[in-house]
């Protein structure tokens, strides 16, 4: 009779302990990618307020606002139409109509050198985006009819298509761990009525996060 073999114990406890290794490292590295996410979202919003900054202590006006954008940046500039030079940034923040402020905002600021991308309005590229590939973009405060109310400050940054779960890391990151009230707020991509609490935010429903300042 052909004696059978099979696996012992200790080979079977070796394997188990194998697998949950691997598990552990590609939950981990999950983890990794999933910060670096949120740090480079996180980066993005204060990088807007670097640029407006930086634009207005260099040539004492707004970027995508600048009047004199041409006499400051060079002929390739774009200048808005009407209320050019208002101290406002019009047009909303994921706005592709190419005369908007808005729009006009991401060409002056790398016209001046203050951030990377395309200088050709509405080209292939010209859009920034965030880390997941939802819009990124600008606009002032003084008539946002597009995002619910209740902000406070001169502009608010708004990044598109952002997980439920990366949106409040977000707000506990750079605000006040609440994604209804702060700075920092987010609402349903689609409407734009309320905020969202934390509550309500699911983990695998995708939002617009907006932060004033």
């Amino acid at each position: 009779m052909k004696k059978q073999t099979g696996f012992t114990l200790i080979e079977l406890a070796i394997v188990l302990v194998i697998i949950g290794l691997l598990l552990g490292g590609v939950l981990r590295g999950q983890e990794l990618i999933n910060s670096a996410k949120v740090k480079n979202m996180a980066r993005d919003f204060q990088n807007v307020q670097v640029y407006i900054y930086g634009y207005q202590d260099k040539y004492r006006a707004l970027p995508g606002d600048d009047a004199a954008a041409k006499a400051h940046l060079g002929t390739a500039a774009d200048q808005a139409g009407t209320g050019s030079g208002n101290g406002q940034i019009g047009g909303n923040w994921d706005s592709t109509t190419i005369t908007d402020e808005s729009v006009i905002f991401w060409q002056h600021v790398r016209l001046a050198g203050l951030a990377p991308g395309s200088t050709v309005v509405g080209a292939g590229g010209y859009y920034p985006t965030n880390a997941d590939g939802g819009k990124l973009g600008v606009q002032g405060l003084a008539s946002a009819a597009n995002i619910p109310s209740g902000l406070s400050g001169s502009y608010v940054v708004c990044s598109g298509a952002i997980l439920g779960k990366f949106a409040k890391q977000l707000d506990t990151t750079l605000d006040d761990s609440e994604t209804s009230t702060g700075s920092m707020r987010i609402y349903a991509a689609g409407s734009a009525t309320t905020w969202v609490t934390s509550a309500n935010a699911t983990d695998s429903s995708v939002f617009n996060v907006c932060m004033a300042f």
